[in-house]
């Protein structure tokens, strides 16, 4: 941990608890004179001291984490990149160290500007239409969800173990845990499962009225068993993932609430197929080779990706991965964090990072030493995906897998092997995407970047409205 300081933070968790200097200071052993120093930021915050505030106070020590202030760096950066002044980077770290709520505050206003900006284009569009249909745009269902998850570090210990409880219940994995799953749904639920021909209802539908779960006959016994413990955790921690989802912050929005019951109806799938302590395990005897840990468990590169993604219970953490999944143009179908790491929902992704660079080698892992405007460095790894449903000439489905961590956790992965961890120059510089990114000299910037002026004369045609060259 770097020499954090963290004084109007302490202040303010003295100020909810309404103790007084004296009192917090007796509480956690120290003198007044440190404690005050501490707050004056004249001392920082040491992990020494941090123990004493979560053991004194119950703190969630993530409130004070590195990576929690370098999440919130990030998102000041993309709300603050328009701003009428630039904003320095020592400064937006100042504010995330010392004020993040004010920083959260003002990542909110930006989204709700943003959502202002699309109401006046929606209006612009519809003029001559019935104003009376005109509605304020909000965020996109699976934008929230999607936000929710990472707000909780993409891990839910509440469901995590009781997938891992009934994992251990049954004592069976690959096939044999789908015919568990099936006579647990018969005899606990009254469910009757049915498989049927590829292309009637999708992978999985269930009929409440008639208690008929529907399965496609084209499903793997992985996905089998995916889908089987999906609608076990809908049926049968329902009242769990209700709760979780009335305390989120889109409790009154019909399809967010319906896109995160299914969500963590899919996590539960998940953490049942891959049982946290089993699989936490065997990723770290393994130094996280994927396609090991697939043949392990009898799952898909994929789906162990986004488990390694989750991975963040209290006690017993493993490696705070980002997971992403992209198409060949660009858009990301899936994003988890289990830390600070985000890109930009605006301007796009960058077109240096590697998940693009699989497309044009399918199949095979390619490592990536990257590095962000802010120096931070990671090691990101991505190989392409594919699956094709239906019979001759069906197009065929392919996905870029991108899996990265901090630079600092490289050494216990197996694809660091042969890469210079320790030389700053050996990592590709990228960014979160062209209009957010500061990087002016980056050969493969398609636009300029929104928070400088665009210094334009005869002799600099770069951003043309004919092309980014001429």
């Amino acid at each position: 941990m770097k020499k954090t300081f963290m004084g109007v933070r302490l202040r303010k968790l003295r100020a909810e608890r309404g103790l007084s200097q004296v009192a917090l200071a007796q509480a956690l052993g120290l003198s007044p004179s440190y404690l005050n120093q501490i707050e004056q930021n004249q001392r920082p915050l040491t992990v020494a001291v941090l123990l004493k505030i979560h053991r004194a106070l119950g703190v969630d020590i993530q409130q004070f984490s590195e990576d929690e202030e370098a999440r919130l760096v990030a998102g000041l950066r993309e709300a603050l990149a328009d701003a009428p002044e630039p904003v320095a980077l020592p400064e937006l770290q100042e504010l995330a160290s010392q004020m993040p709520a004010l920083g959260r505050a003002l990542i909110a206003l930006h989204r709700r500007t943003l959502a202002a900006q699309e109401q006046l284009e929606t209006m612009a569009l519809r003029m001559g239409d019935d104003r009376s249909e005109l509605a304020a745009p909000r965020t996109m269902p699976f934008e929230a969800v999607r936000d929710f998850f990472f707000a909780n570090r993409n891990y839910f210990d509440d469901v995590d173990r009781r997938a891992e409880g009934l994992a251990g219940e049954s004592g069976a994995t690959g096939p044999l845990l789908a015919d568990w799953l099936i006579q647990r749904l018969v005899r606990q639920h009254k469910v009757r499962v049915v498989p049927v021909a590829e292309g009637h209802g999708g992978k999985r539908h269930f009929d409440p009225a008639t208690r008929t779960l529907r399965l496609s006959a084209a499903l793997d016994p992985a996905q089998q068993v995916f889908q089987l413990a999906t609608q076990l955790a809908l049926i049968e921690h329902s009242a769990l993932i209700d709760s979780l989802v009335a305390a989120s912050p889109f409790a009154e929005d019909a399809p967010s609430r319906h896109l995160a019951r299914i969500g963590l109806a899919n996590y539960f799938a998940g953490a049942l197929l891959l049982p946290y302590a089993k699989f936490l395990q065997a990723a770290e005897r393994l130094r996280h080779d994927i396609d090991l840990l697939a043949q392990q468990f009898g799952v898909g590169f994929e789906t162990v990706c986004h488990r390694l993604s989750t991975l963040q219970r209290p006690g017993a953490p493993g490696v705070p991965f980002f997971f992403v999944r992209v198409d060949r143009a660009g858009n990301i179908s899936k994003r988890q964090s289990a830390t600070h790491f985000h890109f930009s929902r605006t301007g796009g992704t960058c077109p240096l990072w590697n998940v693009y660079e699989a497309f044009v080698q399918p199949g095979r892992i390619l490592p990536q030493l990257a590095r962000m405007p802010d120096g931070r460095s990671y090691l990101w790894i991505a190989r392409t995906v594919t699956s094709r449903q239906g019979g001759y000439g069906a197009p065929q489905r392919m996905f870029s897998i991108g899996l990265g961590c901090d630079i600092r956790h490289a050494p216990r992965l197996v694809y660091a092997k042969g890469l210079d961890l320790r030389d700053p120059e050996a990592a590709t510089p990228i960014g979160m995407g062209c209009k957010v990114c500061e990087r002016a000299d980056c050969p493969q910037r398609a636009f300029p970047f929104v928070g400088r002026p665009l210094d334009v004369d005869e002799n600099q045609s770069r951003f043309t409205p004919y092309g980014v060259e001429d």
